[in-house]
């Protein structure tokens, strides 16, 4: 009996060290998946690229994600959207989660681009590259700012205003919101052209957040107190549409010159339309490309900065990848948009046939 309960107890013992040894694999296993589905690093066998915008309140920005991750994947990258939607206290937060994701680059579209240096230093000092996009990130030791001209942006707005309008007079300036360092720059370049000419701006707003919204409530009460404007200029083309749906209402609309930029599908059929006068067009493809290939040659280290030009950021100089605006009219809207392949020419000019076939109809 003794010696049957010997070898019945220790068959006990050895089930018992089993069931634990398969309660320990087991547990492996669970923390192993709670790894992966919370906080993955990213794979580093291949190149992961963060990217964080403003918002996507503005057209183009649309365009500019769908452009870059396209040019990414072809270079065998993969790209992790976050959208703040205008709000920095988010944008911030979104951003440290693409830093805890150990992502190799990082793309920022800033919604307040004097808010993100210190976050920018926790990229830096966890090992990410950061490339500051469209908008200079103030402060901030980014490794690459790539952008257009935008002193440039106002001067093509003012100077093509002062050809159209010889004779001088009152102008609106409705404008994107000071956070965006842009916005200065643009309006450095309309202030450097209008300077010492006949057309004053008399009236200035400019949009929180860029909500074009806003636009058409300032352009209503400008109007009112300025009902003999000859211009206004628009810090987009969304601000554009809202200052246009103004004009219209006062029957204004074509009287009145509008400027713009972006190259938006409305403004350029106002355009050929005759009720905006310009469009500012960023290539946005080549902006989004060229973004697209240096973060890649960031994340390989091989990407040469020594070649481009450096633009003061408060605190550092950034190497600057300067790109050149251009200014779209009637003129030359074949050749820029259509040609250019940015919008179709059944696009731009729908709404002109659609009124001819309607005029047709009625004779």
């Amino acid at each position: 009996m003794k010696k049957g309960n010997g070898k019945h107890t220790w068959g006990r013992a050895l089930l018992i060290l089993g069931m634990c040894a398969c309660l320990a694999l087991t547990g492996c296993s669970a923390k192993s998946e709670a790894s992966k589905n919370t906080d993955k690093p990213a794979d580093k066998d291949e190149i992961v690229i963060g990217m964080s915008f403003d918002s996507f309140v503005i057209e183009r920005w649309i365009r500019d994600r769908n452009v870059f991750i396209s040019s990414a994947e072809k270079m065998g990258a993969k790209v992790n959207v976050q959208s703040a939607n205008g709000d920095v206290e988010e944008q911030i937060k979104q951003i440290r989660y693409l830093i805890k994701q150990q992502v190799d680059v990082l793309v920022i579209i800033p919604v307040d681009c004097a808010a993100l240096a210190e976050v920018v230093a926790e990229a830096k000092e966890a090992g990410i590259s950061v490339i500051s996009y469209d908008r200079l990130i103030l402060d901030g030791n980014e490794d690459l700012y790539i952008s257009f001209d935008n002193e440039e942006v106002g001067t093509l707005m003012a100077s093509n205003l002062k050809q159209a309008l010889p004779e001088g007079g009152k102008l609106f300036l409705i404008g994107g919101p000071l956070t965006d360092e842009n916005v200065k720059q643009v309006e450095k370049g309309i202030n450097k052209e209008l300077k010492d000419s006949n057309l004053e701006i008399v009236y200035t707003y400019r949009c929180d957040n860029w909500n074009a919204a806003a636009g058409y409530a300032a352009v209503k009460n400008a109007l009112a107190q300025y009902p003999d404007v000859k211009g206004i200029l628009c810090g987009n083309d969304d601000i554009a549409t809202q200052a246009f749906r103004a004009l219209s209402e006062e029957r204004l609309a074509g009287d009145v010159l509008i400027t713009g930029q972006d190259g938006d599908l409305m403004a350029c059929q106002r355009i050929v339309q005759g009720t905006q006068l310009v469009t500012v067009f960023k290539s946005v493809e080549e902006e989004a490309t060229v973004a697209a290939q240096y973060a890649v040659k960031l994340a390989k280290g091989t990407a040469d900065l020594e070649a481009l030009s450096t633009i003061h950021n408060g605190n550092y100089d950034v190497p600057f990848l300067e790109l050149t605006p251009v200014a779209v009219t009637v003129n030359n809207m074949e050749n820029v948009i259509i040609k250019g392949g940015f919008h179709s020419e059944e696009e731009v000019y729908f709404v002109k046939e659609e009124e001819t076939e309607t005029t047709g109809e009625d004779d």
